[in-house]
């Protein structure tokens, strides 16, 4: 694949990604930044797919590559190691988030020093600088300390004597005061509105589908493109993989490898895209389904996927 073509791929990608951060988006996304030469980008995304490597058969024998990529990558850049006391706090390296506390991996950045550090309201800000070279991973154990206005700030404790009225009690009627046999009774709070968490969560639920379906589609052509390559030079060589001789007989292995990769991804995307649009397809119908005129009704909507090695369903199912 020539670079501009890796380059098209990347602007693909990257939306991709801010979508749908899963394990195929990276191991695209690491790939093409592998070829880019961009080997900090690439450590970044093959590492995150090398954690989230699903067990599937389909996938298992793209995983050496992207164990590959990374060394490689991994060699030309640094890493640090970064641990903070305080869980939820923000991560900067360089005055750029990569993340909260505590970190998945290490993050990676080109050789020479950096300055870490990590904030969260209420606490002072901690940091540090490191040096790492080439290949070298530094360690950063940032601990976090109360703000000195946190720290200082006492709580207020009332007294009040024997017998004394606390503030807001007696004449004028407070808050504890108890209601006086008689007194009129509240009205009744208004039946609950529709909620919409249902439908924000499906929206969600189906934009992750869509961006999950355009990782897999490029990774569909990318694998296509490289059978297509392959098939070629087979072809080249003699007349093809029909009785081939031994030195043809890996390059038709490699051929069949990269085929059922592509057919996998291919058939990964569109069980993506049915389950965007089913679960998209579940977010309208909530919004526009009459309400039940029996009141504190129950409402509850439940995607659902399954695959089987014949066939495929995405539903989703829902009461309201």
């Amino acid at each position: 694949m020539p670079p501009r073509k890796y380059q098209e791929a990347e602007a693909l990608l990257l939306p991709a990604w801010e979508l749908s951060p899963t394990f195929d988006v990276a191991y695209n996304l690491g790939n093409t930044e592998y070829q880019l030469k961009k080997h900090r980008e690439a450590a970044q995304y093959l590492s995150f797919a090398l954690r989230h490597w699903p067990l599937l058969k389909g996938v298992a024998k793209l995983k050496p590559n992207a164990e590959k990529w990374l060394a490689e990558s991994r060699a030309q850049v640094a890493a640090v190691g970064v641990t903070v006391s305080m869980a939820g706090a923000e991560v900067l390296v360089d005055g750029k988030v990569t993340g909260r506390a505590p970190l998945e991996g290490e993050v990676f950045v080109e050789p020479g020093e950096h300055r870490v550090e990590a904030r969260l309201s209420g606490y002072e800000t901690a940091s540090q600088t490191v040096r790492v070279g080439k290949g070298g991973t530094a360690k950063v154990e940032l601990a976090m300390t109360l703000a000195k206005s946190e720290a200082n700030e006492a709580t207020p404790v009332a007294n009040v004597a024997e017998g004394a009225s606390a503030p807001g009690a007696g004449a004028g009627g407070g808050p504890a005061a108890e209601l006086a046999p008689g007194a009129p009774v509240e009205p009744a709070s208004p039946p609950q509105q529709r909620s919409w968490v249902p439908v924000i969560a499906l929206g969600a639920a189906s934009v992750v589908g869509l961006g999950v379906g355009i990782g897999m589609t490029v990774a569909s052509r990318n694998a296509r493109s490289d059978a297509d390559a392959q098939r070629a030079a087979i072809l080249s060589r003699g007349p093809g993989c029909v009785n081939a001789p031994s030195d043809v007989a890996s390059a038709c292995k490699a051929f069949k490898d990269t085929a059922g990769s592509a057919e996998a991804f291919g058939t990964g995307a569109l069980v993506a895209y049915v389950a965007s649009g089913a679960l998209a397809a579940g977010a309208v119908t909530y919004a526009l389904w009459p309400r039940s005129a029996t009141t504190g009704s129950s409402v509850g909507i439940r995607p659902i996927v399954s695959l089987a090695t014949s066939e495929t369903m995405v539903g989703v199912v829902g009461l309201w």
